[in-house]
């Protein structure tokens, strides 16, 4: 099957988006498929051979963060040479409603589209301002997927029609197989995430950490991430500072080996999340996790089966939490077990073979199955009315 594959947020900026198109792509391939993936980039940014530059992206406030984003008539040129390049058999847009190549994509392409629908934004004016625009662009979609049910919900509300959950997937054999590395274990938090993004919590997990630090003196926090490391800190009184070491940037194999390594995993993230990647990452490299009570991670985490929540925001429910986990080695035990089992469910073997059924319902044809008189599927991949393959 030759798939193209539309990535909105550039390339070069690490986000879970791209990280799911990455493992998404490279998985396809792996079975056999032709997938080229069209995404913005710089001109510098080293590029898998999988991957059409768009051209560079600017940054766009988006749901609550900044996105970088790609967009205007020079796109949209690159959008219909790349659309006419390849001939694809589906076309696999993801997030076609922000100003970015997906709607862009979705506007030009014609023949059967996939839509992936990552945010959850319960309260998105923005999104309803702009649906008269998006419309018409969205009719074309033949089947669409959302990545968790707080991401369908922001769908259904704020642009009509349905769509199935397949969630985000992870390569768990990779995390599995990682080697700890020596330096990092012993009585360690680690934090992976954009530094000097708020809603990724770590200002929440630099207030709770002199509580932590109160009852157990000789932990550790282990920060992975762009940003300023001499402005996270600040609030740290100046004793406290060594106890927080800033890795920078970190490669996969270096993340994988990070989770690992940490007694405890905190996603102290304060909102704006749809799924929660670095959980599962987490539970499939055997670290605990501790993480905000977010619907999302909620789900993720089997509703605190599989890692423990606390209050949204509450550094000192955090540092409660924290204390308690550092100190009790069968409840970290326990927590390993219980993620490696639930996390099963997120590996690309998964995953992967639920997005190529739908690829395959939408490339034979929603008229085929119109026709066998099997309204269940149809309602499951979430198809438009319709369905008629385009001349």
């Amino acid at each position: 099957m030759r798939i193209g594959i539309v990535c909105p947020y550039s390339w070069d900026v690490p986000g879970g988006v791209q990280f799911h198109i990455r493992d998404l792509a490279e998985h396809l391939v792996a079975l056999g498929h032709e997938v080229s993936v069209l995404a913005p980039a710089d001109d510098e940014t080293p590029l898998p051979p999988y991957v059409v530059s768009a051209g560079r992206a600017v940054p766009v406030p988006y749901n609550g963060s900044v996105a970088r984003l790609n967009f205007g008539f020079l796109s949209a040129a690159r959008v219909r040479r790349w659309l006419h390049d390849g001939h694809f058999d589906v076309i696999h847009i993801h997030e076609p409603a922000s100003p970015s190549l997906g709607l862009l994509s979705c506007w030009a392409a014609q023949g059967p589209i996939v839509a992936t629908f990552h945010t959850s934004n319960p309260r998105s004016r923005a999104m309803i301002a702009a649906y008269p625009i998006l419309q018409p662009a969205l009719e074309k979609i033949r089947a669409r997927i959302a990545v968790s049910e707080y991401a369908r919900r922001t769908l259904v509300e704020h642009l009509g029609g349905d769509a199935v959950v397949i969630p985000n997937g992870v390569d768990v054999g990779f995390f599995e197989r990682a080697e700890p590395r020596e330096e990092w274990q012993g009585s360690t938090i680690g934090f992976i995430g954009r530094i000097d993004e708020p809603r990724k919590g770590l200002p929440v997990l630099m207030r709770a950490l002199p509580g932590i630090l109160a009852r157990r003196p000789g932990t550790r926090l282990l920060v992975a991430g762009r940003g300023d490391a001499d402005e996270a800190v600040e609030s740290l009184p100046r004793e406290m500072r060594d106890q927080v070491e800033f890795l920078g940037m970190v490669t996969d194999e270096d993340k994988a080996r990070l989770l690992r390594s940490v007694d405890v995993y905190v996603a102290p993230n304060t909102g704006g999340e749809s799924f929660g990647i670095i959980l599962v990452e987490a539970m499939s490299a055997g670290a605990p996790v501790l993480a905000s009570d977010l619907d999302a991670f909620a789900q993720v985490l089997d509703q605190g089966r599989a890692g423990e929540l606390f209050a949204n925001e509450d550094a000192d429910a955090l540092a409660d939490a924290a204390v308690r986990l550092l100190g009790d080695p069968g409840r970290r035990a326990e927590l390993r077990a219980r993620g490696s089992a639930h996390v099963r469910r997120f590996d690309w073997s998964v995953v992967g073979s639920d997005i190529l059924a739908v690829y395959e319902t939408v490339a034979d044809g929603a008229a085929s199955v119109a026709a066998d008189d099997r309204p269940s599927l149809r309602t499951r991949f979430g198809l438009t009315r319709d369905t008629t393959p385009p001349l």
